[in-house]
């Protein structure tokens, strides 16, 4: 049984100990964004100087920045879909006879602006989509936990529930002696919860 937590530091962490790496902080990305956002600014520059009255003049040469811009955007998408269906595969690949994730409030997650844009940027849903249809191809039993099942706050090792663990809280300390990383905590509750229904 293979439990797996979503985050935003790493994109997924298996209860098997193998963590997936969230691409986005990756030198090539961010590269690319920073070439997105240069042309961005050079576009409103350009729209500016080119205003007349309340109209915008198109130019060629905006034309062309737009193109580039919509190339880039493409890019991005193809290589974070890429990600994706490697990552999920690669997990399906370890043959577990049961996967078992959190039912994340994906729509509640884009309400804080803090991390919207990193959610976004995952794409969770589709991470969520791929692992079950890639579940179902292999013959693999897939469970989705209810969204308010305390993994994150609950002890993998002795059950006691932490009701004030704070999201900035990367580590879970229990009274019974565990020290461990939060996102591994909450794989191996998924896990648990998976062995036991």
């Amino acid at each position: 049984v293979l439990g797996i937590d979503l985050g935003i530091k790493y994109l997924a962490v298996c209860s098997d100990g193998v963590i997936y790496k969230n691409i986005n902080k990756e030198a090539t990305i961010k590269k690319i964004e920073k070439k997105l956002k240069r042309l961005q600014r050079k576009v409103n520059k350009k729209y500016l100087k080119n205003k007349k009255g309340n109209n915008y003049v198109k130019t060629n040469n905006i034309k062309k920045l737009e193109k580039d811009i919509k190339h880039i955007h493409q890019r991005l998408k193809n290589i974070r879909l890429n990600h994706l269906h490697q990552t999920t595969a690669d997990i399906v690949k370890t043959k577990p006879c049961k996967v078992v994730m959190e039912d994340l409030n994906i729509t509640n997650m884009m309400k804080n602006k803090s991390i919207a844009k990193h959610v976004f940027k995952l794409g969770l849903y589709e991470f969520i989509r791929q692992m079950k249809y890639k579940c179902e191809w292999n013959g693999i039993e897939f469970i989705q936990v209810d969204r308010y099942y305390p993994s994150s706050k609950m002890c993998s090792k002795c059950g006691n529930i932490k009701h004030d663990l704070k999201l900035s809280d990367r580590r879970y300390t229990c009274e019974c002696g565990l020290n461990i990383d939060r996102d591994f905590n909450a794989s191996l509750n998924l896990m648990n919860y998976g062995l036991s229904h």
